[in-house]
């Protein structure tokens, strides 16, 4: 809950989309290795994971990759 409202606090999302924070936020602290979403405007942006980034390291952890799941599908099969 701490990190999502050091993230609210920043602005780095409009607060009427404060749900997308704490799912990032909760991933974040639980050391999630990807965090797969369709939701392209609020979560898998490149200008808004660098932001997210930087708060998460000032504050000990290290965020997920925010992807969609297109992103982390590979060639091989």
């Amino acid at each position: 809950m701490e990190l999502a409202e050091v993230f609210l606090q920043q602005q780095v999302v409009p607060s009427k989309v404060s749900d997308d924070v704490y799912h990032i936020a909760v991933a974040t602290v639980h050391q999630v290795n990807y965090l797969l979403t369709w939701n392209c405007k609020h979560i898998a942006k490149a200008q808004l994971q660098t932001k997210l980034r930087q708060l998460s390291h000032q504050h000990g952890y290290e965020l997920p990759i925010l992807c969609t799941p297109y992103e982390l599908l590979t060639q091989e099969i």
